[in-house]
């Protein structure tokens, strides 16, 4: 199917398809014309794709293990986990401690801000 019809049943847009084959997430086949052609495999990983985006991995580490996601073999899925699993951690790791940054800036800002209004005439 062409990108358009691709982009309404997978609910994802044609920009954001295009942008996953220049990632490398995925590789479309062509028409004679040029035009881009999805199969259902195709789109079913791009909605493995989405939801590992929509959980805020990084398009590297989907990268890395998009593979032994969707290629159906088992073939050393277990050491794949286990090193993604722990690539996911690190990255929650990471996020965590921005959040918790992010969190003493403001509450710092709170309490400026509680001073502030304060001391306001």
């Amino acid at each position: 199917m062409k990108i358009s019809e691709a982009s309404r049943v997978s609910g994802v847009s044609a920009r954001s398809l295009r942008h996953y084959e220049h990632e490398g997430l995925i590789v479309p086949g062509r028409f004679s014309n040029g035009f881009r052609d999805y199969c259902q495999s195709t789109l079913d990983r791009v909605l493995v794709i989405r939801s590992l985006l929509e959980s805020g991995l990084p398009v590297r580490l989907i990268r890395e293990v998009l593979p032994s996601l969707t290629d159906g073999s088992d073939a050393g899925t277990d050491a794949v986990c286990a090193e993604f699993l722990h690539e996911v951690q690190g990255y929650r790791d990471r996020l965590a401690a921005r959040i918790a940054v992010l969190s003493d800036q403001q509450a710092a800002l709170d309490a400026y801000l509680r001073e502030a209004r304060r001391t306001d005439p």
